[in-house]
């Protein structure tokens, strides 16, 4: 079981940068990939970013070129810029961990306004 905290959401202008952190706690050995994905009201979830223990890293196509995904086992981060208001979501932290599967955090909230 992995446990994961995220950390640096919040409200910002459109054009504007917000960081969020994960820090992952448990078995972290276990860990293949960690990832950030969105949720936005009335949509369904969607990956936004992910990042495989080896360094193989995939973006959303909405986002390619204005985030960022980086870290380590033990946390990742998600360096976003250029913020648009459809970016607007409860984002998640997420870790896939073999063969116990998928953990979530509990989501931040992240609002651009136009």
């Amino acid at each position: 079981q992995v446990q994961l905290v995220e950390s640096g959401g919040g409200p910002v202008q459109a054009g504007g940068s917000l960081r969020l952190s994960c820090a992952a706690s448990g078995r972290l050995f276990s860990i293949y990939a960690m990832a950030w994905y969105r949720q936005a009201p009335g949509k369904q979830r969607e990956l936004v970013a992910r990042m495989t223990r080896d360094g193989r890293t995939d973006y959303a196509d909405s986002v390619k070129g204005r985030f960022t995904i980086s870290g380590s086992i033990d946390h990742s981060n998600l360096q976003m810029t250029n913020l648009k208001p459809e970016d607007t979501a409860v984002y998640y932290c997420n870790v896939f961990a073999p063969p116990q599967g998928d953990s979530w955090g509990q989501g931040i909230q992240v609002t651009v306004s136009s």
